[in-house]
């Protein structure tokens, strides 16, 4: 697989995001435990984590009892998340979601992304999306960034130079090009899961 600008980033700040892995581990705990009423992912048997980096989010569902895929297109993301002991039973793939998962259609009962799509262009948020609905069968799970930001996360995205400002205002309108309905639920003061059910 060849190798993006951004997987060459994502590969030099990997032990950076390591350092981190217990606190986002935390978190999602945190996140999963308190959406519970609006979705409840721990009533699932199969999710695919995409841009799974270090592999928290991927651990904490595998330890709530899920059947657990990471995919990424980082391989020095993926090489920490399998160096973790508690990750033995995790499968982790190298490949990207903008290109065809090596996944039927329909095999996870959802699939989600975490602080992924306000990163990308929006063509290939659009690509994202329509990999995600094919290989989902109950929903489609976007963890990201809502308005209520931060000035500095305002500077820094800015200096980016990535798509977040035109996510983070057409989030919905996007989303509802490839999935029957989108429901947006605040996980945290910043952050919501667009939660979204596939065609």
């Amino acid at each position: 697989m060849k190798e993006r600008n951004s997987d060459s980033i994502f590969n030099f700040i990997a032990p950076i995001y390591g350092l981190f892995y217990p606190w986002q581990k935390r978190r999602f705990v945190r996140i999963i435990d308190f959406a519970k009423d609006a979705f409840d992912l721990t009533a699932c048997q199969s999710v695919l984590d995409v841009g799974c980096g270090t592999g928290a989010l991927a651990s904490v569902l595998h330890a709530k009892g899920l059947r657990v895929v990471g995919v990424d297109s980082a391989q020095k993301m993926l090489a920490f998340a399998k160096r973790q002991p508690e990750n033995k039973s995790i499968h982790f793939v190298q490949a990207s979601v903008l290109e065809k998962l090596p996944f039927a259609d329909r095999c996870f009962d959802v699939s989600i992304a975490s602080y992924v799509a306000h990163g990308m262009g929006a063509e290939d948020r659009l690509r994202m999306y329509r990999e995600m609905n094919r290989v989902s069968r109950l929903a489609v799970i976007i963890h990201d960034y809502n308005e209520n930001r931060f000035l500095f996360t305002s500077f820094v995205e800015k200096l980016e130079g990535g798509d977040y400002f035109r996510f983070i205002r057409e989030a919905k309108t996007e989303m509802e090009r490839y999935f029957a309905d989108v429901t947006i639920i605040p996980v945290s003061p910043r952050a919501s899961w667009y939660i979204c059910t596939p065609h």
